[in-house]
């Protein structure tokens, strides 16, 4: 099928309300014990661009680590797209520390440009785009438990898709359904909207969830996944690299 009849075909991306982070914290999580795997082994059509490292992120690492049934169903979602689009995973796995830095940096950046906000609205607003860090085994950060990716398309010669906004900006226009609102489209918008809609049901094809307000971000297993498709359990809790020292405690426990 060529591109553009595909393109014109898929459904619209739908919009969901933000995620209740109260009601998300009480799913209860069975981990499944998976080990978290480094995505640069797979083959084309995925490449790895590990963006937090590559803008000097303190703690970021030169790798993006997934549990292994992310591993498996990104490449099951890259293989079926159409000859000469990839997927490029900017983010998968996050330490705590780079969960931290995120957090506070936007956190900061809202609070400086909107100073009369009480702190429960400059959470809020946080939120939308980061989650607040926490390693607690019953409520861990989505990207701390190897569940959630950040993903973006990319043409045959490795370049991304124009998407409509950057990777990461906190704007309204990085809300997944954002061009789906809007009455008329540029055709700069409308090439936009057909790749996030071709990236959205893609990765739904595959089992993954989508954050509202972030067209980047997928979940597989994580608690987000567990409340936007309704089951019962997360199978992925709070994660740690297999490092030596890891292994030792674990060994000495």
């Amino acid at each position: 099928m060529p591109l553009t009849t595909l393109l014109n075909d898929l459904t619209p991306i739908p919009s969901h309300p933000a995620p209740s982070w109260e009601t998300l914290r009480s799913v209860p999580i069975a981990d499944n014990g998976e080990s978290l795997v480094p995505m640069s082994l797979a083959p084309a059509p995925i490449k790895v661009f590990p963006a937090y490292a590559r803008m000097g992120i303190p703690g970021a690492i030169q790798e993006c680590f997934v549990r292994e049934g992310v591993y498996r169903a990104l490449l099951a979602a890259a293989r079926s797209l159409p000859e000469g689009i990839g997927i490029i995973v900017l983010d998968g796995w996050r330490p705590w520390r780079v969960q931290q830095y995120l957090f506070d940096t936007l956190h900061e950046a809202i609070q400086h440009q909107q100073p009369d906000l009480d702190e429960a609205a400059l959470l809020e607003r946080t939120r939308e785009f980061v989650s607040v860090p926490s390693r607690e085994p019953t409520a861990p950060s989505p990207h701390l438990t190897g569940g959630a990716v950040d993903v973006t398309l990319c043409d045959a010669d490795g370049l991304p898709l124009d998407m409509g906004t950057l990777f990461d900006e906190a704007l309204p226009a990085s809300h997944s359904d954002y061009f789906e609102q809007l009455e008329t489209l540029t055709p700069q918008q409308k090439k936009a909207r057909d790749h996030r809609r071709l990236l959205y049901n893609t990765m739904k094809q595959q089992g993954f969830t989508n954050l509202p307000s972030e067209w980047w971000h997928y979940d597989f297993g994580d608690q987000l996944w567990a409340y936007y498709d309704a089951h019962d359990q997360a199978c992925y809790g709070p994660a740690e690299l297999d490092t030596i020292e890891n292994r030792w405690r674990q060994q000495l426990a």
